[in-house]
């Protein structure tokens, strides 16, 4: 059965798709000032303080926990189709995540689509990535994380710096990460109050253009995955991109990746977006960090 919250998350995206569908001309601006809503999601986390940070005009926010490992960093990209959303919105989410694996969490407001097509949003990743390492973080000891849309970067990072032959991170989180954005794989379109297929089409449309949807960039799916480092990867029950998280789980380990999918019963895109509210979010979190400490190096 569904939790109290998750039917609360639920509501919430039944009403931006219901504004949407109602002003197909809704403009992008409506958009990001009705989804920064996300930030009510979770509760304000306890024991975690916040900076401010400009890396050379690319902003962010350092979410710091108490007692954090000095070494490790968490890189995270926040969702939104790379249109909506911003480091604000996201903060909470990442408060809770620093909590959970004892590290700083630096959530980066990258380059929005339309004003910015991908791959510039990539393209702040990597900015950002060189910053951690220039401020003394190993490239092993960072992690690359982000949700939906966020959760493609957090995994098209990594295919980026194998480009460009720099180090890659220690490893990587995904949180329902936008891996269809052609509709192929999607599973859950009834059930799924956010993410339809429509949607999803829609959102590719406007961050990538012309761009191939299967370019290994716009897509890590496509990738050679025989080079990453461990993936965790989230996903709720209910949410059409779970056919897609399926098809990573698959096609990683047949790569010889170390993976983890995490499979939330009953749960809709993005869930952990409401941690301190929902049991499976935290237990997300929980079970994330416990996995990751080791391969991080955290005592």
């Amino acid at each position: 059965m569904t939790t109290t919250y998750d039917d609360a998350l639920k509501a919430l995206y039944i009403e931006w798709s219901s504004r949407m569908a109602a002003d197909p001309t809704m403009s992008i601006q409506t958009m990001r000032d009705m989804q920064e809503a996300w930030s009510t999601a979770a509760t304000e986390p306890e024991g975690a303080s916040y900076a401010d940070v400009d890396i050379d005009g690319l902003k962010g926010i350092w979410c710091i926990p108490q007692n954090a490992d000095p070494q490790v960093a968490i890189l995270y990209f926040h969702g939104g189709g790379m249109i909506v959303g911003s480091a604000a919105s996201h903060r909470k989410l990442a408060g809770h995540l620093a909590r959970a694996v004892g590290a700083r969490v630096l959530v980066i407001d990258y380059r929005r689509a339309p004003e910015n097509l991908f791959p510039a949003q990539l393209d702040d990743g990597v900015k950002a990535y060189q910053w951690l390492i220039d401020q003394g973080y190993a490239p092993g000891k960072i992690i690359s994380a982000g949700d939906s849309a966020g959760g493609t970067l957090s995994l098209g990072l990594v295919v980026n710096l194998r480009q460009l032959e720099l180090p890659l991170p220690g490893a990587v989180l995904a949180l329902s990460p936008g891996l269809d954005w052609e509709g192929l794989w999607m599973i859950n379109e009834d059930t799924d109050q956010l993410a339809k297929k429509a949607v999803i089409v829609m959102m590719g449309g406007i961050a990538f253009g012309e761009r191939s949807r299967t370019d290994a960039l716009t897509n890590p799916l496509y990738a050679d995955l025989a080079v990453f480092p461990p993936v965790y990867v989230a996903a709720g029950g209910h949410e059409n991109l779970l056919g897609a998280a399926r098809q990573f789980l698959d096609r990683a380990t047949a790569a010889g990746v170390d993976v983890v999918l995490d499979v939330a019963d009953e749960r809709q895109h993005v869930y952990p977006i409401a941690a301190g509210n929902d049991p499976e979010a935290d237990r997300t979190l929980s079970d994330f960090a416990a996995w990751v400490r080791p391969r991080v190096g955290i005592e």
